[in-house]
């Protein structure tokens, strides 16, 4: 919008909109940063940790490995306040959350999603004929 107003200003300067008119490149100086995805590791010591952890993926870069161990060996519904406020964090964002292991758990944004291997289907029971 912008450079289509500075165009017809010096088109208006200039001359009028020809085919052949000539057209003048302008560096506005604006360079696009190009992201990068950080993947972070957190530590869970204590419930206040959520905090560093979620503003991390609300930017949107971040894949998070959390190790809950610590938290999990002082405190069980601390740890299970906490894991439920990143999942509902996470689903806000439409990311995805995994755990790996007992101690991990992998928090990933939009753009990102966790390989889940499917588990074997269970066979299904034959039912034999007593003869």
């Amino acid at each position: 919008m912008v450079i289509k107003s500075i165009k017809d200003n010096l088109f208006k300067i200039f001359g009028s909109k020809s085919q052949d008119a000539e057209y003048i490149e302008l560096d506005l100086g604006e360079e696009v940063e190009k992201s990068k995805v950080i993947v972070k590791p957190f530590v869970l010591r204590k419930f206040e940790d959520v905090n560093h952890i979620l503003n991390a993926l609300r930017q949107g870069f971040t894949i998070a490995i959390i190790d809950i161990k610590p938290l999990k060996g002082k405190d069980i519904i601390e740890l299970k306040r906490a894991v439920s406020k990143i999942k509902k964090t996470v689903d806000a964002i439409e990311g995805t959350v995994a755990g790996f292991g007992e101690n991990i758990i992998i928090a990933t944004p939009q753009f990102a999603t966790i390989y889940r291997q499917e588990a074997p289907k269970p066979k299904p029971k034959e039912e034999f004929e007593a003869y």
